[in-house]
């Protein structure tokens, strides 16, 4: 970190701030809600108090593409996601620069198309048996049944476990600990706080994870742990097990609850939006028979369109910090090395700058028609950018569209009532009162 000069921040304007916390509850409670409001208030430029640290936040597409194009490295990632340290060192996302691109270059390994190709038809199989489980034409809370059904598929998928094995519930709630533990206020490892448990959790999973390194070395599996025990650049540079156990377990916090999240996002909006249900519906009984591969999954464009327009109304993060690693100039602000940068694809992609009536649910604005997306290269990035993208996004999209597929092959998904979905923001977006719906089996398409 380049020693911070004497410049400050005192030019640059904030939100009333609570005595003694800031804005740090209210950044918990609803970040995007906070950050809309300091923008709309404040312009473009404003700062926040956040654990007794000024952030500064620099809103706009072109901004984001300043911040996470970085051409200049002006950036630190690492130094930005402080708050992931003590639980996630070595984390790829916690890495910069050359030492960022030398490990993801390795990672991107496991993520290599005919491995991909494996993944899909393990994720495959794996949605097909644990949808047999779930009730028709009986209310049940959506997410808490996605959440099991992602991690038990998580279990198979990443780690190579049977769909049943109880380890998988062990790992779930130790992942979800870590998840909780990043977003406390209190920061040390106090005995029943948050953060003890998160570190707890942390230990379990080393543990676990460190014990799997030399069964798959020597039994490698087509599951991703698998992958990653064996993956190595174009010149042969692989991991160390201690570099290797921090990058799992990064990845399966980010994936973890995520999927989870996306998943209920495109629930909702089809149960609201049941014309899009139904397009989805004739996409997917438009599929040849037999499993799926690229040209069936290119082939569910709708399914593209909304889980594209859920990302936008409900990204997954909407804050992207950074922290500068030298002075830098923003329009008529100076800000000084040292100082915390925050990046808001949340309200730029809640923009009217780029977006047609941003606050209503329209899929088409993607469509081929309007491709409001592509107003400005950054106006629509809930997977970040630059050297950072996520390195899942295909993944994920692939994992959804798997999902929609075997769901709507035979069941329609309704809302269980009329109450009004509200979404918690933090740590990840998810329906206060679980999101309660009822399948219902839906006709089969006549055979031709």
């Amino acid at each position: 970190m380049t020693q911070a000069t004497a410049l400050n921040l005192d030019d640059i304007p904030h939100p009333p701030l609570t005595p003694l916390v800031g804005h740090t509850l209210d950044l918990l409670r609803d970040p995007l809600g906070l950050h809309m409001g300091a923008a709309a208030t404040y312009g473009p430029v404003y700062k926040v108090k956040v654990l007794g640290q000024w952030r500064v936040s620099l809103g706009g597409a072109d901004a984001l593409e300043f911040i996470l194009g970085d051409t200049q490295k002006l950036f630190s990632s690492h130094d930005g996601w402080d708050m992931l340290h003590t639980l996630f060192p070595g984390g790829l996302m916690l890495r910069d620069f050359d030492d960022h691109r030398a490990h993801r270059r390795i990672m991107q390994a496991a993520f290599r198309k005919p491995v991909l190709d494996a993944y899909r038809a393990r994720l495959e199989e794996a949605t097909e048996i644990l949808l047999e489980d779930w009730e028709t034409d009986s209310p049940f809370k959506f997410f808490p049944a996605i959440k099991d059904m992602t991690l038990r598929m998580g279990a198979a998928v990443f780690m190579g476990l049977d769909l049943d094995d109880p380890r998988a519930e062990q790992l779930s709630s130790a992942f979800r600990a870590e998840v909780a533990a990043a977003t406390a206020v209190i920061r040390k490892p106090v005995p029943f706080t948050k953060m003890a448990r998160g570190m707890a959790a942390r230990v379990m999973l080393t543990q676990q994870f460190s014990m799997m390194i030399p069964e798959r070395r020597d039994n490698p599996g087509d599951d991703f742990f698998s992958q990653m025990v064996l993956a190595a650049d174009e010149d042969g540079n692989s991991w160390t097990a201690e570099e290797l156990v921090d990058h799992f377990n990064f990845l399966m916090m980010a994936a973890h609850d995520t999927t989870a999240s996306a998943l209920t996002k495109v629930a909702w909006a089809l149960a609201t939006y049941p014309e899009w249900q139904d397009k989805i519906i004739a996409e997917v009984d438009a599929l040849p028979v037999g499993p799926m591969d690229d040209a069936r999954l290119a082939s569910m464009q709708a399914a593209d369109l909304v889980f594209k327009e859920c990302l936008r109304l409900l990204p997954p993060v909407p804050l992207i910090p950074r922290r500068a690693v030298r002075d830098f100039q923003w329009g008529n602000h100076i800000i000084p090395a040292g100082t915390w940068v925050s990046a808001t694809p949340g309200t730029v992609m809640m923009s009217p700058e780029h977006w047609t009536n941003p606050q209503e649910f329209d899929p088409d604005r993607f469509g081929p028609e309007r491709e409001e997306d592509r107003s400005h290269k950054y106006a629509w990035a809930p997977f970040g950018g630059g050297a950072h993208k996520c390195i899942g996004l295909h993944f994920a999209t692939m994992q959804v569209k798997l999902f929609l597929a075997a769901l709507l092959k035979s069941h329609r998904i309704e809302l269980a009532d009329d109450t009004p979905v509200d979404w918690a923001r933090v740590p990840i977006p998810q329906p206060k009162g679980g999101l309660p719906v009822v399948l219902r089996k839906r006709a089969q398409p006549s055979s031709p």
